[in-house]
C-alpha cells in the first residue's frame, strides 16, 4: 500500500518532482515508477533513459541527490527513486511540499512559516521583531511580572529590584527576550499593552451559546498574556459560569461546574502553547451544560493525542513565552499541564474533560455534572416556592434590611405590571447596552428572591423573561407606603 514513505506512479512526469520534494521535506521515501495504483508492476518503457536523466533533473531543479535504481518483475522494468530526508528546506519552483501520510501537501501561510522556522532551528516566538521597542513595554505588565516572579523565587532579587527603563531592558535581556538589537516576538505578547499591534489575533474571545449556532452574548479579553489569563478567568467565574450555593455551617460555599484550578490550567495551556502564526484568537464557548475551549496548536513532531494524554516530557511550542511564565511561577516545566487539568477535575468530583486534536486545532471540553445542573435548576425554582409562613417571617427583614440601589429599584418597578425581557429592563434602568453595573443589579435581585425567571429551567433561553416575586411585591408595597 501507499504510505508515508511510498508512492506509486505508472509513468514519469516532471510534475512528480513535487513528490520528491515532499519526501525530502518529510521523513524521506520511495517513488516507484512503472507501478499502478494497485501496487502492480506494469512496466516503464523509457526506464533506461530515465535511469540516466532523473538524478540530474532532481539535482538541477531541487538541489538534492537521489538514488535511482532499476528493477524488473516478470520481465517488466520499473524504477525506484529513493529520497533521503533533508534537514534544510527543499523547494520546487519556489513552492514547498511535504509528504503527510499518503498525501502530498503544499505548505502555505502559517504552515510554511512553521516549517521554515523549524528547519532553521527557530521557533515563532523567538523571531526578532524590529517594530517592538522599550517604548512599547507596559509598566503595569512589568510590575505584575516582577510581583509574580518575586513570589515564585525563580529569578534573583537583584534582577527584580529596580523599575527604571534600564532595569526593564536588563530584565528582558535576562529573560532571553532579546536577540542582538531587537526584542523577540514573545516580548510583545508578554509585555506590550496591546499585543495585537504586533500580532494579529492575540486575544481571547468568550461567548455564551444557546445552541451551536445561536450566540446570546460575548466578550473579548485583550492585553498582555498575564492580563489575559487573569481577566479571562475572572470573566468566566463572574459572568459565564453560575455557581451552586451551599453552606458549611455559616460559611457560604460556591461550587462551579468547572474547578477553578482546571480552568486556570486550561487557559495557561491555551495561551502559552498556542500557534500565534494563526490569526484566529483563543475561543471559549460556554453552553448550558458544557464549556469548550479551542486554540490553534501544533503537537511536537511524532506526537499523537495519546502522547499528550500520557506521561511526556516538556516540549513547549513557544519556549520563550513558556520560560517567562515559568519564572513567574504560573506554570511548571515538566510537561504536566494536561495531567493537572484532569487531576483537578477528578479531585473536585467533576466529569472527565474531553480532549480532541485535529491538525492545528486543539479542543478541550468540560462537560457539566448532571448533579450540578439539577442543583442549579432546583435553586432557581426555590426562589418562587415561598409559602405564606415564610413570607411572614422574612417580610420584616426584607423591609428593614434590604437596601436597593437606584438601578435595582428601576428594574424591580419595571417588573411590577408584567413579566419583562432583559432588554426591556435594560431600557427601564436607563441603559443603552449591558454594563457590569446592570448585570450586578439583575443578579442581586434574583439572589434576594425579589425577582425570578419565567423559565427557571432554561435561564439562558432567548425567550426568558423576568417577573416580580411575592417578596418583590412586598418590598415595593413597603416602599410605596414610605
Amino acid at each position: 500500500m501507499e504510505s508515508q514513505h511510498t508512492e506509486w506512479k505508472e509513468v514519469w512526469r516532471d510534475d512528480y518532482l513535487r513528490w520528491v520534494c515532499g519526501f525530502a521535506n518529510a521523513q524521506g521515501g520511495r517513488l516507484l515508477l512503472g507501478v499502478n495504483d494497485k501496487g502492480q508492476v506494469v512496466g516503464l518503457p523509457d526506464a533506461a533513459k530515465l535511469l540516466e536523466d532523473l538524478p540530474n533533473k532532481v539535482r538541477d531543479l531541487l538541489g538534492i541527490v537521489v538514488d535511482v535504481n532499476l528493477h524488473t518483475e516478470a520481465d517488466l522494468p520499473y524504477l525506484e527513486v529513493v529520497v533521503q530526508a533533508y534537514p534544510n528546506p527543499i523547494s520546487y519552483r519556489g513552492h514547498y511540499y511535504m509528504r503527510s501520510g499518503s498525501t502530498l501537501q503544499e505548505l502555505k501561510g502559517a504552515a510554511l512559516d512553521r516549517f521554515l522556522l523549524g528547519r532553521h532551528g527557530r521557533t515563532w516566538d523567538g523571531v526578532p521583531l524590529p517594530q517592538f521597542s522599550l517604548a512599547d513595554v507596559s509598566a503595569p505588565a512589568m510590575a505584575r511580572f516582577r510581583q509574580l516572579a518575586q513570589r515564585s523565587g525563580r529569578l534573583d532579587a537583584e534582577t527584580l529590584a529596580h523599575t527604571s527603563v534600564d532595569s526593564d531592558a536588563h530584565l528582558l535581556d535576562k529573560l532571553r527576550l532579546k536577540e542582538g538589537a531587537y526584542f523577540k516576538r514573545a516580548a510583545a505578547l508578554l509585555f506590550a499593552a496591546d499585543p495585537q499591534r504586533f500580532v494579529t489575533g492575540a486575544f481571547v474571545k468568550v461567548g455564551f451559546f444557546e445552541s451551536e449556532t445561536e450566540l446570546l452574548y460575548h466578550d473579548e479579553v485583550e492585553g498582555d498574556l498575564f492580563h489575559q489569563v487573569k481577566n479571562t478567568l475572572d470573566l468566566l467565574l463572574t459572568k459565564y459560569l453560575k455557581a451552586v450555593i451551599s453552606y458549611d455551617g455559616i460559611v457560604r460555599v460556591e461550587t462551579f461546574p468547572v474547578p477553578r484550578a482546571a480552568l486556570r490550567e486550561a487557559l495557561l495551556n491555551a495561551l502559552v502553547h498556542r500557534d500565534y502564526a494563526v490569526t484566529a484568537p483563543v475561543q471559549i464557548r460556554v453552553y448550558e451544560n458544557r464549556l469548550r475551549m479551542w486554540n490553534p496548536a501544533v503537537l511536537p513532531e511524532g506526537w499523537t493525542l495519546d502522547t499528550l494524554l500520557g506521561a511526556h516530557s516538556s516540549s513547549p511550542y513557544n519556549p520563550a513565552i513558556a520560560n517567562v511564565f515559568f519564572r513567574a511561577g504560573e506554570i511548571e516545566a515538566w510537561g504536566r499541564g494536561v495531567e493537572r487539568i484532569f487531576a483537578a477535575c477528578e479531585a473536585a468530583g467533576s466529569p472527565k474533560p474531553v480532549l480532541r486534536y485535529d491538525p492545528y486545532d486543539m479542543w478541550l471540553e468540560f462537560p457539566f455534572d448532571p448533579a450540578y445542573l439539577k442543583a442549579l435548576r432546583t435553586g432557581q425554582r426555590q426562589t418562587e416556592q415561598v409559602t405564606p409562613e415564610v413570607e411572614a417571617q422574612v417580610e420584616a427583614q426584607v423591609e428593614a434590611q434590604v437596601e436597593l440601589t437606584a438601578t435595582e429599584q428601576l428594574i424591580l418597578k419595571a417588573c411590577e405590571g408584567q413579566a419583562s425581557t432583559g432588554q426591556e429592563l435594560l431600557v427601564a434602568a436607563g441603559y443603552s447596552q449591558r454594563t457590569g453595573n446592570f448585570k450586578r443589579a439583575m443578579e442581586r435581585l434574583l439572589s434576594l428572591g425579589l425577582m425570578a425567571y419565567t423559565l427557571p429551567d432554561k435561564p439562558n433561553s432567548r425567550l426568558q423573561k423576568y417577573k416580580l416575586t411575592a417578596l418583590g411585591r412586598q418590598w415595593l408595597h413597603h416602599k410605596n407606603k414610605v
